[in-house]
């Protein structure tokens, strides 16, 4: 524990769930965070990963890798493309914003968002504000942008997971503590969703032997770079 001495404490950082603001505010602390400082590389981190997900580039990678691209075949990896599909952002903040203005060249049929209030900013960029239940039954992509808080910890559950169309591919660039890891893996490994696609976990870094690796249909982006699994 710091001494009576610390005024001032500075996280590189959007968020700070990390901090005990409890303990802060009692002493009189200063905090500087730096909210805005990756909302654009995370706007594109959550594009590239999305796209890699659905096109099934993880699993691309690893068949060149272990020898298993073989004679051409007109649909061997193909995945599914964002035109004409619905994507829904749950968190239409700073992130979810920027990722909306990035998809819409796509030629993506309908944006959806969920979030605590409708925001004009958001119905300016022409998605539809809806409840989560309805976006997460009529979105082919699901993508995850939200704050963690004691509310949204572990919020994608198997009820949530179980809402979703069996070929929905799932995003998650928040954070770790938002998905209910243990439900994801049987999501994706029973066919209840099509592919995951994490930039973040819980704990990180990810152990070795998480069960998550060892699927086909759910990539990750650790460490600043694409790993195949």
């Amino acid at each position: 524990m710091a001494g009576p001495q610390l005024r001032i404490i500075g996280t590189m950082s959007v968020g700070f769930e990390h901090l005990d603001l409890k303990e802060i505010k009692k002493r009189n602390i200063q905090v500087g965070y730096t909210p805005d400082v990756l909302t654009d590389a995370t706007a594109e981190l959550t594009v590239a990963l999305l796209l890699a997900t659905s096109r099934r580039l993880f699993e691309a990678v690893h068949e060149v890798k272990s020898g298993g691209w073989g004679s051409w075949q007109p649909l061997w990896m193909c995945g599914k493309g964002l035109k004409g599909t619905v994507v829904g952002v749950v968190g239409a903040g700073r992130i979810g914003q920027e990722v909306i203005k990035r998809l819409i060249p796509f030629k993506v049929a309908k944006f959806l968002y969920c979030d605590r209030n409708r925001k004009k900013e958001v119905d300016a960029l022409g998605a539809e504000h809806t409840t989560r239940d309805s976006l997460l039954a009529e979105s082919d992509f699901v993508v995850v942008t939200c704050a963690s808080t004691p509310e949204t910890q572990k919020m994608f559950n198997s009820v949530l997971f179980s809402k979703m169309k069996s070929d929905a591919v799932f995003v998650n660039t928040s954070r770790g503590n938002i998905v209910d890891q243990e439900a994801l893996y049987d999501a994706l490994q029973s066919g209840k969703i099509g592919a995951a696609g994490i930039d973040v976990a819980d704990p990180e870094p990810l152990p070795t032997d998480s069960p998550l690796l060892t699927l086909k249909n759910c990539g990750n982006v650790l460490e600043s770079f694409l790993l195949s699994v």
